[in-house]
């Protein structure tokens, strides 16, 4: 069966799926060559030298990220929505991200995100400083919760470990706090719940001035 012909896209694909398990170290032109079954000189051809191909991969992941799009009934459902593709994104390629961010591109990478945000926000009724503030405080929540998470998984194991700390006889006025607190931490559920949390209390009606 004829292989189908190397294309540019096709060798991008495949540097980002190895930075991706095993981060940017591993990506050499060789073993790029060998997991496309190619020739070195081939991969040269499509994307330069090892640091040109640095530079289309940091690019590619900026693209990626404009794809993200809100969906939702209400604003603070496509904002959910945003929150919840953002945070997906972030989690599936840290050596990526990592890379974008050793270039300087960020800010570059989160606008169409923001973008997206702003709309709804918008949509909401907030303007100006409001507006902006709502936008920011959402970003760095989503942020800061995956850098939490990231930190979370590379910690060494805890001896004792959250689990081990609680007892109900510890909180007798509460002992079913103690037994959920006793029970491994749920991030999927406990990022819904900031989430909403905040853009139910960013989205609401400002209070009349006394």
């Amino acid at each position: 069966m004829a292989r189908s012909p190397l294309t540019r896209e096709a060798v991008l694909a495949a540097a980002a799926a190895l930075v991706r398990r095993h981060g940017p170290v591993a990506l050499t032109m060789r073993g790029l060559a060998a997991e496309l079954g190619t020739a070195v000189t081939s991969i040269y051809w499509h994307v330069g030298n090892r640091e040109q191909l640095l530079d289309a991969l940091v690019e590619r992941t900026v693209r990626d990220m404009e794809a993200i799009r809100p969906a939702g009934r209400t604003p603070a459902e496509r904002i959910l929505s945003v929150a919840r593709t953002l945070r997906r994104e972030l989690r599936e390629r840290p050596h990526l991200i990592a890379m974008v961010h050793e270039r300087g591109l960020t800010d570059r990478m989160f606008l169409p995100a923001q973008q997206a945000l702003v709309q709804e926000v918008h949509a909401a009724g907030l303007r100006g400083t409001r507006a902006a503030d709502a936008v920011r405080a959402i970003q760095f929540q989503i942020i800061g919760f995956v850098l939490v998470e990231r930190h979370r998984e590379r910690s060494p194991a805890q001896s004792p470990a959250e689990s081990e700390l609680w007892d109900p006889a510890d909180a007798p006025h509460d002992a079913p706090l103690a037994r959920a607190l006793s029970r491994p931490a749920d991030p999927e559920h406990l990022f819904l719940l900031s989430v909403r949390a905040l853009v139910r209390s960013l989205l609401a009606p400002a209070a009349p001035p006394r």
